[in-house]
């Protein structure tokens, strides 16, 4: 495991890799009620512990590594709102929404799909980005996610993702709000290509159903390849095992 200690008064520490073991915290570490020292009550951090488990991993999705999952789109639950701290990796965002998945497991669906606002703005799924390949409504091939507006967790394998779309400059990559009303209209109009997700743990993961007021929504993912979900799913797994040179990565030892 790589363990990276940091405090307030000198910064990070330097790295070390050592065998996985147990961590030894404090019994009045914050961590424990709120951030990572021997400390009751809330305030600033003075000292933090980042540590990482470097170890292969199972399929993200019991389902297997990419089989399509289903989604469960209800806007009484709210996965974030601005001012809030959906934009930010913490744990907080987590907890909340494990009534609201587990409300998607008795339906039959496999994650959430999050929505905002009256017009049912479509956000993220589960823990994840969420990626629509389409044509849009101007008739162009366009590959969408939504903006980084303070609701939007800035993932590195969305922007990943981003880069690799734009690099390729096949059709044209936007970060544009999609709402419940835009993808319903163009499932009618057979102008939906691809829906996928996309987060560290899974890379990408293909989408096939949405629930939504009752109604089962069809996504054509699969039935079309999924070419492009495949394509990212390929081109990120070479980057990461070394198999693709890139600029991304960087030689350890």
């Amino acid at each position: 495991m790589l363990t990276i200690e940091w405090s307030l008064a000198s910064g990070w520490e330097k790295p070390c890799i050592k065998p996985l073991e147990n961590l030894s915290l404090h019994p009045g570490s914050s961590s424990l009620h709120y951030a990572v020292e021997p400390s009751l009550g809330v305030k600033k951090p003075t000292k933090a512990l980042l540590y990482v488990i470097m170890s292969p991993v199972g399929p993200y999705f019991a389902s297997g590594s990419f089989n399509p999952i289903s989604l469960w789109a209800d806007p009484k639950y709210v996965r974030a709102w601005k001012g809030g701290t959906g934009d930010c990796k913490l744990g907080g965002n987590y907890g909340s929404s494990i009534y609201a998945q587990q409300e998607a497991l008795e339906l039959g669906c496999q994650q959430v799909l999050w929505l905002y606002g009256e017009d049912h703005q479509i956000t993220e799924v589960g823990t994840m980005n969420l990626f629509l390949y389409w044509i849009n409504e101007d008739g162009e091939s366009e590959l969408a996610t939504p903006p980084l507006d303070g609701i939007i967790l800035p993932g590195v394998t969305r922007q990943s993702i981003l880069d690799l779309a734009r690099n390729w400059g096949e059709f044209k990559v936007s970060e544009r709000y999609i709402t419940m009303s835009d993808l319903t209209a163009a499932l009618e109009e057979n102008r939906v290509k691809e829906m996928f997700g996309a987060g560290t743990a899974c890379v990408v993961c293909p989408i096939s159903k949405i629930l939504y007021k009752g109604k089962h929504l069809h996504i054509p993912t699969m039935e079309n390849g999924p070419q492009l979900t495949t394509r990212f799913l390929n081109k990120l797994s070479d980057i990461q095992y070394g198999r693709e040179d890139s600029d991304w990565t960087v030689l350890v030892s």
